[in-house]
C-alpha cells in the first residue's frame, strides 16, 4: 500500500509513521510510506502518482489540511483521506471533501488500525458495478464512474465522470430499479438519477457534479435530496 502522511509537527508525524509501520508489519502488508511536512509537497507527488491512503493534519501553516484535501480531491476523487487533528471542530467540515475518517491526536493505535484495516479491505474489493446493454453491446460500468443518468425520449444516457456518454435502450424506470438509494443513487428529478458520491456541490434547486455538469432538483425534492446526500456521505 502507498500511504502518505502530511503533518507539520515532526513528533506527531513520526508517531503516525511508527504506528503505520507497526500495522503493516502485523498485517504482512507491503508498505510504501511517504512523509510530508506541508500540503504543497504532498500535492506535487499526487499529481504524478496515486496514493492508496492519505493521512492529513488539518491545522498547518500556509496551505492548511482542508485546502490541501480540496486540491487532492480534484486530482483523485476516490483516495481515502483521514484527517488528523487535536480539535474536533472540523468534523462536520471534513465531510465536504468526503473524508474517510477523522482521528483525534494523540492517535490511538487501535483506532488507527481499524481505519487502515477498512482501507486495505476496500482496496482489494471489486467496485460496485452494473451491466447494461448499450449501443456497443453489453457493457460493465462501475458506479464510481457514473455521475448521473438522464432520460432522453425513450432511452437513457449515462453521463460518466470522464465526460463520456453511454446510451442504453432501457427506460429510466428500469434504470431506477438498478440504481438504488442503497447503492448511492437518488432520483432528484423525473428525468435524472444522480450518483451521490459524485456530487461536488448543490443548493435548493441545482446539483453540480464533479465534472462540472449541472442538473436540476425537482421542486419539493430538495429536503429529501439533502438528507440522502448526507446519509450517503456519513455511511462512506
Amino acid at each position: 500500500m502507498r500511504i502518505a502522511v502530511c503533518d507539520d509537527c515532526p513528533t506527531a508525524r513520526n508517531e503516525t509513521e511508527k504506528l503505520i509501520k507497526q500495522w503493516a508489519a502485523d498485517s504482512d502488508i507491503k508498505l510504501e510510506l511517504f512523509l510530508y511536512d506541508n500540503g504543497d509537497e504532498l500535492l506535487k507527488t499526487a499529481v504524478v502518482s496515486r496514493f492508496d491512503v492519505v493521512f492529513l493534519d488539518i491545522i498547518m501553516p500556509l496551505l492548511n489540511g482542508m485546502d490541501t484535501a480540496r486540491e487532492l480531491r480534484r486530482l483523485d476523487a476516490d483516495v481515502p483521506i483521514v484527517f488528523l487533528t487535536s480539535s474536533p471542530d472540523f468534523a462536520l467540515e471534513s465531510y465536504e471533501v468526503k473524508a474517510t475518517n477523522y482521528l483525534l491526536k494523540p492517535i490511538e493505535s487501535k483506532k488507527l488500525t481499524t481505519v487502515l484495516d477498512e482501507c486495505a479491505e476496500k482496496i482489494g474489493k471489486e467496485p460496485d458495478s452494473v451491466v447494461l446493454k448499450t449501443a456497443l453491446g453489453w457493457q460493465k460500468l462501475y458506479f464510481k464512474n457514473i455521475e448521473f443518468a438522464e432520460a432522453q425520449n425513450k432511452h437513457v444516457v449515462l453521463h460518466l465522470r470522464d465526460g463520456r456518454l453511454v446510451e442504453t435502450g432501457e427506460t429510466l424506470r428500469s434504470i431506477e430499479e438498478k440504481f438504488t438509494v442503497a447503492d448511492g443513487f437518488f432520483k432528484c428529478h423525473r428525468s435524472y438519477i444522480v450518483y451521490l458520491p459524485n456530487v461536488d456541490r448543490f443548493n435548493g434547486t441545482d446539483i453540480i457534479t464533479r465534472s462540472g455538469c449541472g442538473i436540476p432538483i425537482a421542486r419539493g425534492c430538495g429536503k429529501a435530496f439533502k438528507e440522502a446526500y448526507f446519509t450517503a456521505m456519513f455511511n462512506e
